[in-house]
């Protein structure tokens, strides 16, 4: 996933936010200055905690959720935006050398392991027990757990699921419909309609009805009967398309089998990468190249999502930015048809798909003196402004609760919950790409099981080598 992001030093962001905050030197004064006694400034006073994260999208929220947390508590949170480049390290430069320590701060989970060895994230203060299956589904639960430790609060998270054309849908079943009328009793039907005869409409009219209640695919299958049984209409291109170089969308495939460190990504003992089903379920993928030809090597998620939008496909595999594209695209008349979003089919009535997915948490920096202030912070925004997450950044919240009133984001939360986080032990750091290159070359032609060996040697070796 490409994502655009203006970096700005620390160092500039930190004086900003300062001069903020303090304003004028002009001091603040309390009722006992009528005795005369000279009050301390309200920021010599007052607690101060530094919010540190990468993301530019998020700053109207992390903004506001300072300022309301500020009042609510009546202490300072500094907003702080630093470069994704190297951004633990920065971290940990800031708490040793710097007067102005990250007190908390946004990281992806597969970062967790790394930033708890190293002290920049400790086992959070969950006094009021938020984080539990009431708040968040699994999958945010596993993303934030360490060993056994939750050292992290989920604030939001990234996964995919499938976006379908529900107009033309309904039209391929229609077209299965009077397909299948006329192949009952064929002699009878063929001379009926050479004589001018037509179907009954009320029959076809429930047929059409019944095969459009289980037109989005539950299968790689079901969309492979689509695909040949659906008489495209005039400007379609086919019936799938999606990026299939990007490994976030191709993970589905391998996910519910490709096991690196458990649910939790954590467990270098749980390593099951060369097995039977994986193999199965890339063979299912390799041969989809012969259904649908897409070029590795020019396809974007762009374009996919655009020609999708465009009406020249039925199905693509979006994350959870599609749903306000889409609404977005409806709204303003670029986007013709209804559509809808759905859990990513599974391989096939034997193999089941499990999704990939990425969540972004708050950590509680180990080296900082208002940890207990840092941990209330962390729960407040994961908590009280999970509602406000999506409106103000676009990023949605990994707590279950909110944005019950957005269909599209319901599914890509129940997607979500049967997902398996990005594996966070430092020795798969290279995971993700080395998948990729796999994905590339399966998609390509390489041989299935030599693909899966080579791999599973040499995540089993980085392993066994750093042990």
């Amino acid at each position: 996933m490409q994502l655009n992001k203006r970096l700005v030093s620390v160092a500039a962001v930190v004086a900003m936010a300062a001069a903020l905050f303090y304003g004028s030197t002009l001091e603040m004064r309390t009722a006992e200055e009528e005795d005369g006694e000279r009050s301390h400034l309200w920021f010599e006073k007052t607690d101060t905690i530094y919010f540190w994260y990468t993301d530019e999208a998020m700053t109207d929220f992390i903004n506001s959720a300072a300022v309301t947390f500020g009042e609510k508590e009546d202490v300072r949170v500094i907003p702080v935006l630093a470069a994704d480049s190297e951004y633990l390290e920065a971290v940990n430069q800031a708490s040793l050398h710097s007067g102005q320590v990250p007190d908390a701060y946004i990281i992806s989970n597969d970062s967790l392991e790394k930033a708890y060895l190293a002290g920049l994230a400790e086992e959070i203060e969950d006094g009021e027990e938020i984080c539990n299956e009431s708040n968040f589904p699994a999958a945010a639960l596993w993303a934030v757990e360490y060993q056994g430790k939750t050292v992290a609060y989920p604030l939001s998270y990234e996964t995919s699921a499938l976006a379908y054309n529900e107009t033309y849908l309904a039209e391929w079943a229609a077209q299965l419909a009077q397909k299948d009328l006329l192949n009952e009793g064929e002699d009878l039907a063929s001379e009926e309609n050479e004589s001018g005869i037509p179907i009954d409409e009320a029959q076809h009219a429930a047929l059409t009805e019944e095969y459009f209640r289980t037109a989005v695919p539950g299968t790689v299958d079901d969309i492979l009967n689509i695909a040949n049984t659906f008489d495209l209409p005039e400007g379609v291109d086919g019936v799938l398309k999606w990026d299939v170089s990007d490994i976030f969308y191709n993970y589905w495939i391998v996910g519910n089998y490709m096991v690196v460190g458990g649910d939790a990504g954590d467990d270098e003992r749980r390593i099951n990468i060369n097995n039977t089903e994986t193999i199965q379920c890339l063979e299912v993928y390799k041969a989809l190249n012969q259904f649908f030809s897409i070029e590795s090597d020019t396809v974007s998620y762009e374009s996919v999502l655009q020609d999708f939008i465009e009406g020249k496909t039925v199905f693509t595999i979006v994350t959870t930015d599609a749903a306000a594209r889409l609404a977005e695209a409806a709204e303003n008349g670029e986007l013709s048809f209804d559509y809808g979003i759905a859990m990513m089919p599974d391989v096939s009535p034997q193999l089941q798909s499990r999704s990939m997915s990425v969540t972004k948490a708050v950590a509680v920096n180990g080296y900082s003196e208002n940890r207990e202030l840092a941990n209330r912070f962390a729960a407040y925004l994961v908590t009280e402004c999970a509602d406000l997450l999506y409106e103000r950044s676009g990023k949605v919240s990994a707590n279950k609760n909110a944005g019950l009133d957005n269909e599209a984001l319901q599914i890509f939360m129940l997607e979500y919950g049967e997902s398996i986080p990005l594996p966070k032990m430092m020795e798969t750091g290279n995971f993700w790409l080395q998948l990729e290159r796999l994905f590339s070359s399966v998609w390509n032609g390489a041989d299935v099981t030599a693909m899966v060996e080579e791999l599973s040697d040499q995540i089993i070796s980085q392993v066994v080598s750093e042990e």
